[in-house]
């Protein structure tokens, strides 16, 4: 689908395929790099889930299972685990760190977790960046919600608007106009990273859902993109906003891409190179009533 297309997916397969195919396969081979990014926001998140020993989980949107293996350490093995997602080479990533962790209360499933049957009586989900997909969110955090159990909650992080996260948008901002492009106008409620920006809408999506004591707190965070201005260059083209971008104008302009995006975040550099950027979010926590 285009950026800015008016019509809206009716099932998940565009993001199903994008997550098997390239962008999938670049995420695994940027596990280290991603994973240093968004963890603060991944730990804020799991702070306030605060799950317990002996309780039942499911990690939504897992990729490479970060996320997954930190509550299955927190739960035990009297606890268990589930981690679902769409990618399936993501999936093989964190299925080999299983067999390594031995972790047996520890298990991975391909599949789309706004549809697929899911096990009952569930404490709690969580989602770090994974729940901001789904082409009809209020069907499917409706679905979610009825495999937990009666005052089971849910908890998970997504990005605020575009404009309070540097991180995404300073290279995305250079790249166009390294190119001259103009966008056209996006619609902010399409299926991608700030799909759930908007406050009112998300606390519409979720009480549509049918979950109670909606709770939405704001957590920033700076994160590093890299050790130099060109290190971090080099990751933005190849994840987030930017990364988009070099995909839908031809990865033959990548190198005029790259050079204005390290110009850009030049100024983001500290006294020792790292460079640091904004990151804006939401820690969403709610239950099921029952």
């Amino acid at each position: 689908m285009a950026f800015g297309d008016d019509s809206m997916p009716t099932d998940n397969s565009e993001q199903i395929a994008q997550w098997n195919g390239e962008v999938g396969q670049r995420w695994i081979a940027m596990q280290r790099e991603i994973d240093r990014i968004v963890v603060p926001f991944g730990d804020a998140a799991l702070k306030v889930a605060a799950p317990q020993p002996g309780e039942r989980v499911i990690d939504i949107g897992c990729g490479c299972g970060d996320t997954s293996f930190e509550i299955a350490r927190i739960v035990g093995k009297t606890g268990a685990v589930l981690g679902i997602d769409v990618s399936a080479p993501m999936l093989d990533v964190a299925r080999s760190r299983t067999a390594l962790a031995d972790r047996v209360h520890l298990v991975f499933r391909e599949a789309d977790a706004s549809e697929a049957e899911l096990p009952a009586n569930t404490d709690l989900l969580f989602s770090r960046f994974g729940v901001m997909f789904f082409s009809q969110p209020t069907q499917a955090l409706s679905h979610l919600r009825r495999c937990l159990r009666a005052g089971g909650r849910c908890v998970f992080v997504c990005w605020r608007a575009p404009r309070d996260n540097t991180w995404a948008m300073v290279p995305l901002s250079a790249a166009r106009a390294a190119l001259g492009v103009t966008p056209a106008p996006a619609d902010p409620n399409m299926p991608g990273p700030f799909a759930f920006a908007d406050e009112q809408r998300l606390r519409d999506i979720l009480s549509g859902a049918g979950f109670g004591a909606v709770d939405l707190q704001r957590f920033d965070a700076t994160l590093s993109l890299g050790a130099t201005p060109r290190s971090a260059a080099e990751v933005a083209v190849q994840i987030g906003a930017a990364s988009r971008f070099v995909r839908e104008v031809g990865v033959e302009h990548l190198p005029v891409i790259l050079e204005a995006v390290e110009r850009a975040l030049g100024p983001f550099a500290t006294s020792d190179g790292d460079v640091r950027l904004k990151g804006s979010t939401w820690i969403v926590s709610v239950t099921n009533p029952g």
